[in-house]
């Protein structure tokens, strides 16, 4: 008498079934394993970026550091000699000339603004006049704080005066030969 094995759908024995599994077990625990590997990498990776991003923004920032070194020195020579007048004005003059060139060098440029059309990405209102004098709406007649960009960014909006044009008005009054 034989034994009938029973099948699933695919035709196959239960028994063939548990051998198919048994020798699939190594190659899932590698695949496991490589997965488990992998996500690991990436949490060291991220890690790491991390840190250098860090360490980054600390040289970045000694740099620029060192760099501004001369003007304190070129401060504390200023304040020394702050009895006469005139050295410590031409002294400021000068210190503001060499901090002005420092941040130009690492991209800091001024927005300009007055007598400009008014731009909403690089300028903020504060005031608005009506003038007959001006060309056309909302040209800046008055800056109060200048506003800055470093290389595409803004760091700081201008903030400024416009003006909306206003019409002259004529003269109402009837001319000296009509009554």
């Amino acid at each position: 008498e034989t034994k009938r094995a029973s099948l699933n759908n695919d035709g196959k024995t239960i028994t063939q079934q548990q051998r198919t599994l048994e020798e699939q077990k190594p190659q899932i625990a590698d695949l496991i394993n490589t997965a488990q590997r992998l996500q690991a990498e990436f949490e060291n990776y991220k890690k790491r970026a991390e840190k250098e991003k860090v360490e980054f923004t600390k040289t970045a920032s000694k740099d620029i550091i060192t760099k501004l070194l001369s003007v304190l020195d070129s401060f504390q020579m200023a304040i020394k000699n702050k009895d006469n007048v005139q050295d410590f004005i031409k002294g400021m003059e000068l210190i503001y000339a060499q901090l002005h060139d420092i941040l130009a060098k690492e991209g800091l440029r001024p927005i300009e603004a007055l007598h400009k059309k008014f731009d909403p990405y690089k300028h903020e209102v504060l005031m608005q006049e009506h003038r007959t004098d001006v060309k056309e709406d909302d040209m800046i007649t008055e800056e109060f704080q200048k506003g800055y960009m470093l290389h595409e960014y803004v760091l700081r909006h201008s903030k400024v005066k416009i003006a909306k044009k206003e019409e002259q008005k004529k003269d109402d009054r009837p001319s000296a030969g009509h009554a």
